[in-house]
C-alpha cells in the first residue's frame, strides 16, 4: 500500500521558524456583545430566583403577623406602600 501526497504538502516538514509580523494591524472598533431579549429575560429570572433562594425562611407565625398588619386599615398608608416599593426595587437592583 502506498500513501500519496495530499496536494503540495510535504509529508515531513523540517522545523522552520516563521517570522513574526512587526506590526499587527488593529481595528479601531471596540468589541461589542448583543444579547437577545430572551437572554435578558432569562438573566432577570435567574437573578430573581437567586434572590428568593437567598432570602431567609419565614415561619407560619411571621406570616400570620404580616397578614394581620396588612389587613389592618390603619397600617396601609402611602408611606408604608412607598417604603415597601422602594425596598422591592432595591432588592431587585432597579
Amino acid at each position: 500500500m502506498t500513501i500519496d501526497r495530499i496536494g503540495h504538502l510535504e509529508p515531513i516538514q523540517p522545523n522552520k521558524k516563521t517570522g513574526r509580523s512587526e506590526y499587527v494591524r488593529g481595528d479601531d472598533r471596540a468589541d461589542t456583545i448583543n444579547l437577545s431579549e430572551e437572554a435578558k429575560e432569562k438573566a432577570e429570572i435567574y437573578q430573581v430566583v437567586a434572590l428568593i433562594k437567598s432570602a431567609p425562611e419565614l415561619d407560619d407565625s411571621q406570616i400570620a403577623a404580616i397578614r394581620e398588619r396588612i389587613n389592618d386599615p390603619a397600617y396601609l398608608n402611602e408611606a408604608v406602600i412607598g417604603a415597601t416599593a422602594d425596598r422591592l426595587l432595591n432588592a431587585l437592583g432597579i
